[in-house]
Formats: C-alpha cells, sequence, structure tokens
C-alpha cells in the first residue's frame, strides 16, 4: 500500500508530530519559564505522536521495521515522561525506571534502523545476537574507556557517570552504524531523512552532555527539542521509499568482532589493574563476550544444518550414495579432463522386486550400492541415478577403469544374501572413455549418450561391459 493509497486518518496522523513539535518551540519561544502543560504533556505528546506516525507508516515498509521504530520512540518518551514528572512533582518515579528507558531504546533502534535502511529478510536470532552485541559492547566499551576523565567533570558517583555517558556512548554506535549503511544503500531520500534524524538526536544528546559537564544543564532548554526533532525525522523517514538494495551481514560481522574484541581487551585490561575498572562497568563486556559464544554456536549450528541441506539435497535417501544431481555436476567437470563414464543397469532386478515385493527390493540395492563402492574405490564416485540404474566417474587411465569395470562386474558373480531370502543379480555395464583432448570439445549430455548406448548393447547381447572410445 502507497502512502497515497493510505486512510486519510493514516495520513493527518503523519503530520500530527511535526504540528506538535512547531508549537512546543513557539511556546519555548514565547516563555523560557517550564511548566507542566509544555514541558510534561506537549514535549511527551511529540514522541508519542512519532510513535505513532511509525507505527502507521505505509505497508510497504518491513513491519518488524515500523514496530521497531515505533517501540523506540515510545521508550525514550516514556523515559522522558518519567524524567519530565520528577521535575513537576514531590512523588517520584523510580529512577531506574528512566534509564532502563533510555537504554533500551538503543538496541530496538538500532534493530528498526537496520531493516529500515537495508534489505528486508525474516528475523534470526543470530541477527538479534548480533544487535546485543553491538549495543552492549561499542556503547559500554566507550563509556568504559570516558568513565575516568568524565568523573573529573562530573559530580555524582561513577555509576551515575557512567549511566550519564553511556547515552552519548550508544549515539555514537547508531550514527556510525547508520552512516555505514546509508554509505553502502545510497541514493535514497529515506536514508538521508533517517540519518538526519539519528544525526539531530545524537547532537542534542552531546549537546545535553557537555551542558551538564560546564555550565549546568537547565531543564526546559529550547535544545531539549532536538531530540525530538530526530524522534520526528526517523519516523518520518518510513513513509518514504528506500533503496533497499544490500544487505549488511559483512558490516554487522565486523561490528560484532569489534565488539567482541574491544570488550575482551577491556576485560583483560581489568584483569592486569584491578580496580580501574568499577565493576558495573565490567558486567555488559562480559556479556558481550557471552552473546558473542552463543552468536558463535549458533552460527556454527545454521552452517551444519546448510551443510546437511544440501548434502541431502544431493544424496540418495536409500543406499546413501551421491544422486543424479550430484553425479551430473561431478559429469561436467569430466567434460574437462581425461578419465570414464561408466552406467550400470541391473539384470533381473524387476523380477526380484515384483516377487518379493519392494522392501527386499530396497534392501538389495543398498547391498548392491555396498558392493559396488567397495569394488570402485575410494577415489571413484559412484552414484544411484534411480531405479536401478547406477553410474561412476573415475579419472584414472583406461586400463584402471577397465579394472574397475571388470571388478564392478565380478561384486555381483556370486548370489547375495538378503535378510529373508538370496538371489542373484547382475549388471549391464556400458564404458565411454574420454582422452580429455583439449582440442575437441564433448558435452557430458553426450559422454552420457554414448555410454548409454554401450550400456544397452551390453545388456542386448549379454556381454558384461561394453566400452565406447570417445576420442578426437
Amino acid at each position: 500500500m502507497s502512502a497515497a493509497n493510505m486512510p486519510k486518518t493514516y495520513s493527518i496522523a503523519r503530520f500530527a508530530a511535526p504540528a506538535l513539535l512547531i508549537i512546543h518551540l513557539g511556546i519555548r519561544l514565547a516563555s523560557a519559564t517550564p511548566n507542566p502543560f509544555a514541558d510534561l504533556f506537549l514535549f511527551n505528546l511529540i514522541g508519542l505522536s512519532a510513535a505513532a506516525t511509525a507505527y502507521l507508516a505505509p505497508l510497504f515498509n518491513d513491519r518488524f521495521a515500523r514496530f521497531a521504530i515505533a517501540a523506540a520512540i515510545a521508550l525514550w518518551t516514556l523515559g522522558s515522561t518519567f524524567s519530565s514528572w520528577d521535575s513537576f512533582n514531590s512523588f517520584q518515579i523510580w529512577s531506574p525506571t528512566i534509564d532502563i528507558c533510555y537504554s533500551l531504546f538503543y538496541p530496538t533502534a538500532l534493530f528498526g534502523m537496520i531493516r529500515v535502511l537495508t534489505t528486508k529478510r525474516r528475523v534470526t536470532p543470530v541477527e538479534l545476537l548480533d544487535i546485543a552485541i553491538i549495543t552492549l559492547g561499542l556503547s559500554s566499551v566507550i563509556a568504559s574507556i570516558a568513565l575516568k576523565p568524565a568523573l573529573i567533570q562530573f559530580d555524582g558517583s561513577a555509576f551515575s557517570v557512567f549511566l550519564s555517558i553511556i547515552y552519548p556512548a550508544g549515539d555514537v554506535m547508531l550514527l556510525a552504524m547508520c552512516g555505514a549503511i546509508v554509505f553502502m544503500n545510497r541514493r535514497a531520500s529515506r536514508n538521508a531523512i533517517f540519518m538526519l534524524g539519528v544525526t539531530a538526536f545524537a547532537i542534542t544528546d552531546f549537546y545535553f552532555l557537555w551542558i551538564s559537564a560546564t555550565s549546568g544543564y537547565v531543564f526546559g532548554s529550547i535544545s531539549d527539542d532536538g531530540w525530538m526533532l530526530g524522534l520526528v525525522l526517523m519516523s518520518q523517514s518510513l513513509w518514504l521509499r528506500g533503496n533497499e538494495s544490500k544487505s549488511i551481514e559483512r558490516l554487522n560481522s565486523v561490528a560484532t568482532t569489534l565488539a567482541l574484541i574491544l570488550s575482551s581487551t577491556i576485560l583483560a585490561f581489568a584483569a592486569l589493574r584491578p580496580g580501574y575498572f568499577p565493576k558495573f562497568a565490567l558486567i555488559p563486556a562480559f556479556a558481550t563476550v557471552t552473546f558473542s559464544f552463543i552468536r558463535m554456536a549458533i552460527a556454527l549450528h545454521d552452517a551444519r544444518s546448510s551443510f546437511t541441506e544440501r548434502e541431502l539435497a544431493r544424496t540418495d535417501e536409500l543406499t546413501g550414495l551421491p544422486n543424479r544431481r550430484r553425479f551430473l555436476a561431478e559429469l561436467a567437470t569430466l567434460t574437462q579432463r581425461s578419465g570414464s563414464l561408466l552406467l550400470l543397469d541391473l539384470n533381473g532386478f524387476k523380477a526380484i522386486n515384483d516377487n518379493h515385493g519392494h522392501a527386499v527390493g530396497d534392501q538389495l540395492l543398498q547391498t548392491i550400492a555396498t558392493r559396488f563402492t567397495r569394488a570402485a574405490g575410494e577415489s571413484t564416485m559412484v552414484a544411484r541415478l534411480g531405479g536401478d540404474e547406477f553410474g561412476l566417474i573415475t579419472y584414472g587411465s583406461e586400463r584402471e577403469a577397465t579394472e574397475i569395470a571388470q571388478a564392478l562386474h565380478a561384486a555381483l558373480s556370486y548370489p547375495v544374501s538378503l535378510s529373508s531370502v538370496i538371489v542373484d543379480v547382475g549388471v549391464s555395464i556400458g564404458h565411454a572413455l574420454w582422452d580429455g583432448d583439449a582440442t575437441h570439445l564433448i558435452s557430458k549430455e553426450d559422454l552420457l549418450r554414448r555410454a548409454d548406448s554401450a550400456m544397452y548393447e551390453a545388456k542386448r547381447s549379454g556381454k558384461g561391459t561394453v566400452q565406447w572410445a570417445v576420442t578426437s
């Protein structure tokens, strides 16, 4: 659904936050004195309207992106509302509640930002762990490094100072990730607007930190609207189509690796210099390393699962041999080298299958697959091509290929003992020899046709093996 086709009420809601921001700026310019209406109600209503704007954005957005940006703005606005309440009322909100709301803004905003500015995809555990590692690792490391100098400038406990600087550290992380994504996915107004929003929000945070360390922050300053301007721009960007042409798995990998290295460095330094970092500052570093190991375990499990799925797609389920797909892929390699293609068709298998049942037929095929594999040797590919037909590719000499063909024929020269019956089955082998002459091209289809013709000649004539040399 495009923005033009959105319900009229949605379009009106889109402009509510910018309108409220303009009204608030007008009130702030007219009167510098903080008051509950302007700084508790109206100011935070801008944030809630921005959250609604993101949530109601057009449906061409990734739904997780809309929800995440809306949730991030709502969380920050909730923290702002509690903080504003404390400025006007004697009944105080429990301060950790405010810090939790502000802190949760960063991972939620990072998750939403990645999905807003890059290729849409399903949510995975690895993606969520990446967000946790990047947010915890980079922001806490920056805050830990800046803690000692900040304690000289700020009043209060080390913990309160740490919390004061972790927010700008989170802004640095958001700015860096956003800038990298925008650089990778350029030529989109959405990206530019979102980047402006993150920049406005971060600059306001930096200014707040600087003014708090120098002349002292005054509640209800006009600079506070910079936060709301940033949130409004982020929400408005979701109403514009983006250039979501590239995913950022490599960027995520670099950022998570950097976060792990920095967190590990902090922990190592803390072990060498006990007491240099407060214990609470090391908790995010421990969490980052823990999440990194969990992510590694999940990634390895996914890689193994993916490998297993690929192998299953290329493996015959009954015999465990390579299937026709894998065999044809290897046959394409044979056309570039010298070697032999052998096609094998069982003699008398249909009668055994009809008389004794499919269970016996399946057991027979499994036993034959084992015999063929042992007779051919480890350097030769033996595949089941379907039914009672097998294929073999070897890169040895003509003499070696002939010996393998004779060994395969001999493998069925004696009865096969199954669980309920003993049966006799033979094999007809068509052998296509290719000398690999670079001046003469041959296709895998041509090789298959020659080997197939040789196999049927062996079956008609009663010979065990018929060779057809394909040379220039």
